[in-house]
C-alpha cells in the first residue's frame, strides 16, 4: 500500500450507522482509507460494524481520552491524517485540535447554529425541532474546534418538517441526508476537491 493515502480515524459512541456508510464509501478508494474506529462506549454497535469491514477498532475511557497518550499512539501507529466524528458525544480535547488542525470533521443532525451545543444530540435535537414547530431541519457538517458545534461550517442540507412529523419521522429524514451526503463531503473535504 502506498504511503500517499489519507487515513481516517472515525470516533463513534453509538450504533455507527454513519460510520458504516463511510466504510462502504471508502472501501476501495484510491486515495483515502478508513484505518481505525475508536469508541468511548464498549457496547457501541459501531465496533461490530468495524469488525465486519476488517477495520481495527479500540475502546477508550474518559481518562485515556483526556490524557491523550494512548489515543495519540494509536493515531501514530495507524498514520492517521484526518478524524471524523460520527455520532461521537464528547468534546474533543485541545491536544487533538492542535495535532489535527482543520483535520477534524463532525456531522450534526440540525441546521446549525440552531439546536447545537452541549447536550444537543440524537433524538434530543429532533424533539427540540418538533417542539419549536420548525418548518425545516437538516444536517450540518462542520470542522471541529474547542467548542461544541461551533467550527467552520462546510456543508448543510435541509429537509422539510410538517405538522404530521414526529421526532422519530424527523430522525428518519435527517438520517437519509446523513447517509447521502456525509461520505461524499468527507471525500471532498479531504481531497480539497469542490464539486
Amino acid at each position: 500500500m502506498s504511503d500517499h493515502k489519507f487515513r481516517i480515524a472515525i470516533l463513534a459512541s453509538g450504533s455507527g450507522s454513519n460510520a458504516e456508510e463511510i466504510f462502504k464509501h471508502f472501501k476501495n478508494h484510491p486515495a483515502i482509507e478508513v484505518s481505525l474506529l475508536l469508541s468511548n462506549n464498549p457496547g457501541a454497535y459501531a465496533l461490530e460494524r468495524a469488525k465486519k469491514f476488517n477495520i481495527p477498532a479500540a475502546v477508550f475511557t474518559r481518562e485515556e481520552f483526556k490524557n491523550g497518550a494512548i489515543i495519540q499512539s494509536l493515531f501514530a501507529e495507524h498514520k492517521i491524517t484526518h478524524i471524523v466524528l460520527a455520532g461521537f458525544l464528547w468534546l474533543i480535547p485541545d491536544y487533538l485540535i492542535k495535532d489535527f488542525p482543520n483535520k477534524i470533521i463532525n456531522i450534526h443532525p440540525a441546521l446549525l447554529p440552531k439546536f447545537g451545543g452541549k447536550g444537543m444530540y440524537g433524538m434530543k435535537v429532533h424533539e427540540a425541532v418538533k417542539a419549536n414547530l420548525e418548518s425545516e431541519t437538516g444536517i450540518t457538517i462542520h470542522e471541529v474546534n474547542e467548542h461544541y458545534d461551533e467550527g467552520k461550517i462546510i456543508f448543510q442540507a435541509s429537509c422539510s418538517v410538517t405538522g404530521d412529523d414526529t421526532p422519530e419521522s424527523i430522525a428518519k429524514k435527517v438520517h437519509a441526508l446523513e447517509y447521502e451526503h456525509f461520505p461524499k463531503v468527507i471525500e471532498q473535504w479531504i481531497t480539497g476537491y469542490r464539486a
